[in-house]
């Protein structure tokens, strides 16, 4: 099986090109179901006993948005595409329906074993940094919350240009984690904690070699691989009690509890965040989630001036 979906001969190699055959030879050795590849420091690991609350809020706060730009821009039957880092695959499922019939996804993660089967879907465990990825194999790649925790996030953008078919479309979403005011809290105190928490998550997020403020970049790293046409959207979602966005936060905290102690943060004070983010009178908000659409240009084609949505 190949990262499209299909058998490596239904895609020979360039001719001429040697490293076409090579790539061929090394996707048949990808295993199809959940591998052995190391994590690579990631905050938050799919093997965590907490992954699946964080996959089922992911799931609930940012579907709506991911995919509903993917069908404003067009996914749609036919289309062959890949997402990058699927976590437990929400995205990947809706948008192998969505491009049914004669479509195809490949999804992709380090540890793709959250990743249920699902009609016209292919799951792979794959290193975006490390393997190979076809030539224009695909008409759509998506992105999301994984680019930021790659140091090599430059490389793997020239990488995924190159897999893009001429005029195919990239969709990354990611967040600036470097603001997450609290808006509402009992007291002052409390939100001071409140805000000694986001600052520790970040800081964990950085010693694992991510970027927590990337999503602000995003539209420039894109520009910068040769993407065109950079289309951004903006959102800002409410962390409150009983929304999806203040459970992933929730989620975080007791993910990161045994490292937090790092940064100062005793039990008691932990027990404190818990109650202060599910009680009355608390709300916040995350930081900016910048969902940015581009386009690897046609052949030939001189780069034009960028589209900015604000």
């Amino acid at each position: 099986m190949d990262l499209n979906g299909g058998p490596p001969a239904a895609r020979p190699a360039r001719a001429g090109d040697a490293r076409g055959t090579a790539r061929e030879g090394a996707l048949q050795a990808l295993p199809a179901l959940p591998g052995t590849a190391p994590a690579r420091g990631y905050v938050f690991d799919n093997d965590s006993a907490h992954s699946g609350d964080h996959h089922r809020y992911l799931e609930e706060a940012l579907d709506p948005l991911t995919l509903g730009r993917l069908a404003d821009a067009g996914a749609g039957p036919g289309m062959r595409c890949l997402e990058v880092g699927a976590g437990a695959g929400s995205v990947a499922r809706r948008l192998a329906a969505l491009v049914a019939p004669g479509g195809h996804v490949t999804a992709t993660d380090l540890k793709p074993g959250r990743i249920a089967p699902a009609p016209g879907l292919t799951v792979l465990a794959h290193d975006i940094v490390t393997d190979p990825l076809p030539d224009a194999g695909y008409d759509l790649i998506v992105a999301r919350l994984v680019l930021q925790h790659l140091p090599e996030r430059q490389t793997v953008l020239g990488r995924l240009a190159g897999a893009l078919r001429p005029g195919g479309l990239i969709q990354v979403d990611e967040f600036d984690a470097e603001h997450e005011p609290c808006l509402l809290a009992p007291t002052r105190d409390d939100a001071r904690l409140y805000g000694r928490f986001t600052a520790a998550k970040t800081a964990l997020m950085r010693a694992s070699g991510g970027d927590p403020g990337w999503g602000r970049r995003v539209a420039a790293a894109l520009r910068e691989a040769g993407f065109t046409g950079i289309d951004i959207r903006p959102h800002v979602l409410l962390r409150a009690p009983g929304t999806p966005a203040l459970g992933l936060q929730l989620h975080h905290l007791a993910h990161l509890a045994p490292r937090l102690a790092e940064h100062g943060f005793t039990p008691a004070e932990l027990a404190r965040l818990r109650r202060l983010m599910t009680g009355p009178g608390f709300a916040a908000a995350t930081g900016v989630l910048y969902s940015v659409q581009a386009r690897r240009p046609p052949a030939r084609e001189t780069p034009d001036s960028d589209r900015r949505n604000t």
